[in-house]
């Protein structure tokens, strides 16, 4: 295991900064996620720290050790990329053993390792197989495999869920996480997608415009957001943002109940929401429209799940309500977190 770090890391295209002046620690036997839309410098990020890009300005630690110019292959890393990138005419005990090749490994020594990572992965009943002989999830094992035989003090792992259909990806998410847990090997995972992000990462980066938004666990990402890019990027349907007094009032959707639904609480605030649309997803009903008397021209979502049968029809104007402790401040300018202060929030 190895902690990795990165100092005032910058990486340019032209003018143009993919990179901007990250400062990044992991943990040691972490599981760390890049999440941000694309676009936003997570791929060009692992690739700086694989070695695979060389960076404008800043450094790159790993174990301690500063890395910055030197090769892939003296970094003691292993990258796991979204297309496999399995050779199709060589068997699975082929795909894994080839670094081991690469690296010079005696051949006899080789049989032994292979054997040893696909029993990790639960594969070792595939190894006389090739890639076409094997489902999605088969595939993705091998290639961490691959990986895994090189005993790497750090994974990268950009996108490899992404050519998985949605059943599978939820399985596959779970086999990512136990398998991480069993090695302990510091992982750093890119993803736009949140819901994986959330599930995997021990701690969440998320990026935009090349710079770190907010770092911090799934729990602190989701309800103590620092500014409004995180509160909208995670979360779905996203955080709802009202004009209010000069700030930038916000609350998840799960959050807001009809009154009957949520009864009396301390701190609790009532609107009247004026309901323009409703959408019964069997588990939750989506229910959408505004607060005329506060924001008519912002767009609020509450999520009601199937538990609450509270009636709620187009066209009707409803009494909900959100707890105090549940509502968040941000500045209207920056849309940096803000403090509530003292002020009173009234419909």
């Amino acid at each position: 295991m190895a902690v990795v770090e990165t100092r005032s890391l910058r990486k340019k295209f032209g003018a143009t900064p993919a990179v901007d002046g990250i400062d990044l620690v992991t943990g040691e036997g972490e599981y760390l996620v890049l999440l941000g839309p694309s676009g936003c410098g997570k791929t060009t990020l692992l690739r700086l720290i694989a070695g695979l890009e060389q960076p404008s300005e800043g450094d790159i630690l790993i174990g301690g050790q500063v890395v910055t110019r030197l090769p892939p292959r003296a970094r003691q890393i292993a990258m796991v990329f979204q297309s496999y990138a399995l050779y199709p005419h060589k068997t699975v005990s082929a795909n894994i053993s080839f670094p081991l090749a690469a690296a010079g490994v005696p051949r006899e020594q080789r049989p032994e390792m292979v054997r040893w990572a696909a029993s990790r992965l639960g594969i070792d009943h595939l190894l006389d197989r090739r890639p076409r002989q094997l489902s999605g999830g088969e595939r993705q094992r091998v290639a961490l495999a691959r990986a895994l035989v090189r005993e790497p003090q750090v994974f990268l792992l950009d996108e490899p869920l992404s050519n998985l259909d949605a059943k599978l990806r939820s399985s596959a998410r779970d086999e990512l996480k136990e398998f991480q847990q069993r090695v302990g090997v510091t992982t750093i995972y890119v993803t736009h997608d949140q819901v994986e992000a959330m599930g995997l990462g021990d701690r969440i980066a998320v990026l935009n415009e090349g710079r770190i938004q907010q770092i911090g666990t799934p729990d602190e990402i989701y309800h103590q957001p620092a500014n409004t890019f995180v509160a909208t990027f995670v979360g779905s349907p996203p955080m709802n943002l009202l004009t209010r007094d000069g700030k930038l009032l916000g609350f998840r959707p799960e959050e807001f109940l009809p009154v009957a639904a949520a009864g009396e609480r301390p701190g609790q605030v009532t609107f009247d929401f004026a309901v323009t649309r409703v959408e019964n997803l069997g588990s939750d009903r989506y229910v959408y429209g505004h607060l005329p008397d506060v924001d008519a021209e912002a767009k609020v979502i509450a999520k009601l799940p199937s538990t609450v049968a509270t009636p709620v029809t187009v066209g009707d104007r409803v009494p909900f309500a959100v707890n105090g402790a549940d509502l968040r401040y941000f500045d209207q300018k920056s849309g940096a977190r803000a403090a509530a202060g003292n002020a009173t929030v009234t419909p």
